[in-house]
Order: structure tokens, then C-alpha cells, then sequence
């Protein structure tokens, strides 16, 4: 993800340019940092190159979604993550090439924070499911109870792809998703941070985390090793 603090970085159209050709697939941004006209700009280069393009947005009013939705479907992204669920962005979204992984749980706050007890945010995940939605977005990291445990149930109790979305900060947290069985976790201010190759420039963060993942796997036993 293009974004710092969940915020798109202003320099996000000339990052990508200077990345596009790396073997990352999924690539994104927030709603909130650029005009539309750079919106337009960068995900026309990022579906050029062949990216699997995705829009967080991280506002919770209706309206707002809305509006996300609706810029989703005109700039043509693939996924539209984030949102508190409402019927009118599943029903905007129905029958466009746009996928919908809404948020689990209560989300507040910016940055934003998920609130609630682990059965909660479960039972407003396997809600979500019934209501048809593609996937979820899970604030793993930004939840102050056990994330883990958190993460592991919502995973096992539903069926759909789960994607961990903020606050992954280390190679350990990146484990901690792969036990968990999610499907995919994003990264953004960690790599802009330099916390996986310190003093190093995003797009070195960004590979090593991608080399890191293409040289482990999980074994029979279901731990993390690194493959010989």
C-alpha cells in the first residue's frame, strides 16, 4: 500500500512508476492524500502494468463509502477494502467488477482502531459473510485484545479470504498472519519506516519483504521455515 499513517503518500504516481516493474502484484492506496486526478493517474499506470488494484477507504459514514464506492467502480479498481458495511455499497457494488472487503467489527478513530470483544467482532464477521460480501478487512493489529487469538477465530469461523490490514511492523507479525491462515495482510508505513530494512527506502522494505516470503514456507507441522 502506497499510504503512510493511512494516508496515500504524495509522491505515490512516482513510486509506482519507479516500481511497476517488481514482481508485487497487489498494490493500493487510501482515498484520502491525492486529488482525483492523481487517483485516475495511478491506477491506470497500476492496471496498465497488470496489478491486482485495491482502494482502502477508511472513512465509516455512509455517505463516505459511497463515495469510495463510487470512485472505486469509475477509476476500475479490483477491490474496494475498508468501509463500515452498508447495504448501499454492497448494492452499488453489485454486478461491477469490483470486490467488496469491508471492515470487521467496530472500526474509530484515524488512524484507525477496531474496538469490541473477540466474539463480537467474530459474529460481525460471519454477518458480514452471510450478507455476501468477497472478503473482509480484520484491523488485527489495531485492536488492543489478544490480535492473534482474534485473527485465528475469524479466520476458522468464516469462509471467505481475510485480509490482515494494518500495523504489520516485522517479519514475526508476518508469521504470526501466516498461522493464522488469513489470506493476504497489507503493509504501507512500515515499509516507508524502514522497520524490515532499516535506513532503506521503500522499495528495498518492499522487496525484502517479498524475497523474504519467496524463500519460506510453511512445513507439515504448520511452523514457518525457511526453504533450503
Amino acid at each position: 500500500m502506497l499510504t503512510r499513517n493511512d494516508q496515500t503518500v504524495a509522491n505515490a504516481v512516482a513510486l509506482f512508476e519507479e516500481l511497476k516493474d517488481s514482481p508485487v502484484r497487489y498494490w493500493g492506496f487510501k482515498d484520502v492524500g491525492l486529488s482525483k486526478h492523481d487517483m485516475e493517474s495511478l491506477v491506470r499506470k497500476m492496471n496498465t502494468a497488470g496489478k491486482t488494484t485495491c482502494l482502502e477507504v477508511v472513512s465509516l459514514s455512509e455517505s463516505e463509502g459511497l463515495r469510495g464506492a463510487r470512485l472505486a467502480i469509475d477509476l476500475e479498481f479490483d477491490i474496494l477494502m475498508g468501509t463500515v458495511f452498508y447495504e448501499s455499497i454492497a448494492n452499488l457494488l453489485r454486478d461491477t467488477r469490483v470486490k467488496y472487503f469491508p471492515f470487521a467489527g467496530e472500526v474509530s478513530g484515524h488512524p484507525s482502531i477496531l474496538n469490541g470483544t473477540v466474539p463480537e467482532i467474530v459474529h460481525n464477521a460471519q454477518f458480514l459473510e452471510a450478507k455476501g460480501v468477497d472478503g473482509l478487512d480484520l484491523l488485527t493489529f489495531r485492536y488492543s485484545g489478544d490480535a492473534l487469538q482474534l485473527l485465528t477465530e475469524v479466520v476458522e469461523r468464516t469462509a471467505i479470504p481475510i485480509v490482515s490490514a494494518g500495523s504489520i511492523s516485522s517479519f514475526e507479525r508476518i508469521v504470526d498472519v501466516w498461522h493464522s491462515g488469513a489470506s493476504a495482510f497489507t503493509i504501507g508505513t512500515a515499509c516507508f519506516e524502514g522497520r524490515f530494512v532499516p535506513e532503506a527506502s521503500f522499495g528495498e522494505n518492499m522487496m525484502a519483504v517479498w524475497n523474504w516470503l519467496q524463500s519460506h514456507e510453511l512445513d507439515p507441522s504448520g511452523q514457518v521455515r525457511k526453504v533450503s
